[in-house]
Formats: structure tokens, C-alpha cells, sequence
């Protein structure tokens, strides 16, 4: 449950990030009005994402991958923006000489070269996915947030250690997939 959760945010937030990075480092004006919302999205505390879920959608397993989703798409659209922007402007000269028109450009300059900034920020929204996956468990999404958090409440804090490990061995296998996808 733990996984299919979390890839189905990573999913989601891929989906919806990397464009929205994408529009945000194009204009200043999306960056400027993203940024805020961005910030807030960034310092608010987790717990308080689950309030506004629950009240549209009640408890379950979709509403704690609305809230993982909610919770972790900062990071992708923030890295996004800022692999696209520090793309230099020769390569992108470069592309319009040879006759690139502005997707092209896009698609054969600026993600490539934006590639590793931008698995920067999969695999930090991957982290955050799997932290805000053991918070959704208080609103009955399940997984190994959820044996953590029963254990906790019986004091078994034989069984919570266990979940614990569970989670930490996905965090571990996931940022060193990641990683190498970085480095490669």
C-alpha cells in the first residue's frame, strides 16, 4: 500500500510539476505568482495538510494521496524552474542558429541539460511522498504509516520499530535509484 501510494504521487506530481516548471521559468510573471504559493506550500506543516483533504474528501486511501501529492509538488516544480533557467543562453543561441524553433529547443536543449537538476527534484519528492505517506496513515490511508501509528498507540514499540525500518529500507532503495539515475 506504502509504494502504490507513493508512486502514484510521484506520478501525479511529475505530471503536474515538471510543466508547471516548465511555464515558471518561461515567464517571471507565473514565477512571481507561483513563488508564494510555493513558499506556503513549503512551510506549512504537514499535519495541517490533512484538514482541508479530509473536510473535501473524507478519509480513505485517496484522499492520503491527495495530501502526499499536495505535500511533496513544491520540490519538482521549484528545481524544474531552476534547471531550465541556469540552461546557458549560447546553447539555446546555438539552437536558433540551427534553425530550432522554441519546443525543440526545449525538448533537445534545455532538458537535457536541465536532466539532473530536475531528478534532484523527483527524488525530493520521492523523500517527501514517503514522510507525508506515514502522516496519511492518520486519516485511514494505510500502508506502514499505519502499523507505525497502531503500534505507537498500544505502546508495541517492538512492531512500531519494525514499520519504522520498513519505511526507512524504501527511503534508502528509492534515493539510491534515484541517484544513480542522476549521476547516469
Amino acid at each position: 500500500t506504502t509504494l502504490a501510494m507513493i508512486f502514484t504521487a510521484v506520478i501525479f506530481c511529475v505530471i503536474i510539476g515538471i510543466p508547471l516548471g516548465i511555464l515558471a521559468s518561461r515567464s517571471s510573471v507565473f514565477e512571481m505568482i507561483l513563488r508564494p504559493i510555493l513558499d506556503v506550500m513549503q512551510t506549512i506543516p504537514s499535519f495541517v495538510y490533512l484538514i482541508p483533504v479530509v473536510m473535501l474528501f473524507g478519509v480513505g486511501l485517496t484522499p492520503g494521496v491527495i495530501s502526499i501529492i499536495i505535500f511533496s509538488l513544491a520540490p519538482i516544480i521549484r528545481l524544474t524552474n531552476l534547471g531550465i533557467r541556469q540552461v546557458e543562453k549560447r546553447f539555446k543561441d546555438a539552437g536558433k542558429a540551427l534553425g530550432c524553433n522554441k519546443y525543440l529547443i526545449l525538448f533537445k536543449i534545455e532538458m537535457p541539460l536541465a536532466l539532473k537538476t530536475i531528478m534532484a527534484g523527483i527524488n525530493q519528492t520521492l523523500m517527501l511522498s514517503l514522510s507525508m505517506a506515514v502522516i496519511a496513515a492518520l486519516i485511514g490511508a494505510g500502508g506502514l504509516g499505519l502499523t507505525v501509528y497502531v503500534a505507537l498507540g498500544r505502546l508495541d514499540i517492538g512492531s512500531a520499530f519494525v514499520g519504522g525500518i520498513g519505511i526507512v529500507l524504501i527511503a534508502i532503495i528509492f534515493d539510491r535509484i534515484t541517484q544513480k539515475l542522476i549521476n547516469t
